[in-house]
């Protein structure tokens, strides 16, 4: 028995060949700015993002397409062939979240399903089409499905994932000559020119089709099991996912198609063009596997509690949450995360839910640091008819494991700050307080900052998200104490400070000073405030007892002067 083959003991229904699906959305960018506006489609609407010191078209809509412009076409140049043309700039981060989309809609058909970014998805349907009545069946209720979410699509089935590729991309024929023909069929030899006529225009000497010049195809292409060579056999070279620079030189050598490419020598090609060549060829072919790999599932920690007979008593609310918060925290710590953001939901009888959100300051997975911050929005809860169901989310969690280990110097400063009594954590779980009912941005916390501006040195910000600064880095220059923005001073416009100056409504006479320091402006930043050019800073005391902090612009877009900016201590 150990030594039998496990085939000969699977049943003959079980022994099938892999089967991969290759969904490409040719116009997905374009048609998720379509989806929300429709009346984009209705003119010739394009997506286009920047390449280099330019714009180049990225994503078009079909009416853009039949207007002749193309993907990587530069933005001037869709403009002299369609003036009506409407654009917007693309975003990554919202396509891939759009994919991501399409990715769980694609678990449908399988559960082994993969992204191919920025606009395909790949799915493994081994042992999955007979359940939807076959792959022709499949393929159609794939199409059925992005018709009706407004997108465009196409497909291909093979027994490989290069095959599928190709076959979505490049299967069902060329058509005709596209604007990236390359040489002309008389700089060929003449020996072959007789036969030009009927080959397709990249076998006449034109580059090869690229999936930037394949024009669309709305059409299902099937290989079918044990046939991919058959079916790859005709198309372009670009079907086998060759680098750019590779199908120009196979295609001045004249081989354009997957069968001139096969029937070569293999040590030959190798040897010329690399190994990555015939790498692509076996993966297309199937002799070299390419597995789909899925991406595995986002970690969702949640937990809900139904209950028997409707509440709507605080203490019962927390009383709930005391049964679930344990067990969220316990998946928490499972996987080595912290919650930094809960929501709380509580369903009512009467079909109607109320939510609330609590952060945290920092990541936490211990449920004495949670509930007092639940147990604060619970006092803001309307039970209404009464609350059966409750549930626990942790929507925003982080890994716990990524803490920076404290070295000598700060598990001393921490073991100092335990002897005086200070408890660990005391100011992330005030933070935390004060966030749940004053807002977490709300709470901020003065941070250094990398700047010669005296008003720039030091920003806000969110004390949820920052750590606070231990070390203060040491300035070479005394700065005031408190700073507000530019106030004029009443004195002559000279460079000198008289012995009166007249600030505030009042007058003040000068006692002694210190300075100037010159201050210059960012050159490379257009700031307002600092227009009035160059300025030279005093540090004045007065003879009423003021110590003010007092600069002189010497003018520039604005005209110059005296002005007061901060007071020392």
């Amino acid at each position: 028995m150990y030594g039998t083959n496990i085939e000969h003991l699977l049943p003959a229904s079980l022994m099938i060949n892999r089967r991969v699906l290759s969904i490409w959305f040719p116009r997905l960018a374009a048609e998720r700015h379509i989806r929300h506006d429709p009346n984009l489609g209705t003119v010739p609407f394009a997506v286009v993002r920047d390449s280099g010191q330019a714009q180049v078209l990225a994503s078009l809509s079909p009416l853009a397409q039949a207007a002749g412009l193309y993907a990587g076409q530069p933005l001037r140049d869709a403009h002299a062939m369609s003036a009506d043309l409407l654009t917007r700039v693309s975003t990554p981060h919202a396509e891939a979240a759009f994919l991501g989309v399409l990715h769980r809609w694609a678990g449908k058909f399988s559960p082994w399903v993969a992204r191919e970014e920025p606009d395909a998805l790949v799915i493994d349907l081994t042992g999955c089409a007979h359940l939807f009545g076959g792959e022709e069946q499949l393929a159609q209720q794939v199409e059925q499905d992005c018709t009706d979410l407004g997108l465009t699509v196409q497909l291909g089935i093979a027994d490989t994932l290069g095959g599928a590729w190709a076959l979505a991309r490049f299967g069902g024929g060329q058509g005709r000559a596209h604007h990236r023909n390359g040489d002309a069929i008389d700089q060929e030899a003449r020996a072959t020119r007789s036969r030009a006529g009927k080959r397709r225009h990249w076998e006449r000497g034109g580059a090869a089709p690229t999936r930037a010049t394949a024009p669309a195809r709305g059409h299902t292409r099937i290989a079918a099991p044990g046939e991919t060579y058959k079916a790859l056999a005709p198309l372009p070279i670009a079907a086998l996912r060759l680098e750019d620079h590779t199908m120009a030189q196979l295609s001045r050598l004249g081989l354009r198609r997957v069968s001139d490419l096969v029937e070569q020598p293999r040590a030959g090609l190798a040897r010329r063009f690399g190994r990555g060549l015939v790498a692509r060829m076996d993966q297309a072919l199937g002799a070299l596997p390419e597995p789909v790999s899925p991406a595995p599932p986002p970690d969702r920690f949640a937990t809900r509690l139904s209950l028997p007979d409707p509440i709507g008593l605080e203490d019962d609310v927390m009383a709930a949450i005391d049964r679930m918060l344990p067990r969220l925290c316990a998946a928490l710590n499972k996987k080595g995360r912290g919650a930094r953001t809960l929501r709380f939901e509580a369903y009512r009888a009467d079909d109607t839910m109320q939510w609330m959100n609590v952060t945290l300051a920092r990541p936490s997975d211990d449920p004495d640091h949670i509930r007092p911050l639940l147990g604060l929005k619970v006092a803001d809860l309307d039970a209404g008819y009464g609350i059966d169901m409750l549930r626990l989310e942790a929507v925003v969690h982080e890994p716990l494991h990524l803490r920076t280990v404290p070295g000598h110097l700060e598990a001393t400063e921490a073991g100092r700050a335990r002897r005086a009594g200070a408890v660990p954590g005391s100011l992330d779980r005030l933070i935390g307080r004060l966030g749940t009912r004053l807002g977490t941005d709300a709470i901020t916390r003065i941070q250094p900052a990398d700047s010669h501006i005296p008003e720039k040195t030091s920003l806000a910000v969110a004390a949820a998200w920052s750590d606070p600064v231990r070390h203060w880095p040491q300035r070479d220059k005394l700065r005031p104490l408190l700073m507000w923005p530019p106030e004029p001073v009443m004195v002559a416009d000279v460079p000198r400070l008289p012995a009166t100056f007249r600030w505030r409504g009042r007058d003040h006479h000068v006692h002694s000073t210190r300075g100037p320091e010159r201050i210059a402006p960012e050159w490379w930043l257009d700031d307002p405030a600092w227009r009035s050019g160059q300025r030279d800073y005093w540090e004045v005391v007065t003879k009423q007892g003021h110590r003010l902090w007092l600069f002189y612009a010497h003018g520039g877009v604005k005209s110059s002067g005296w002005f007061c900016q901060g007071s020392f201590a």
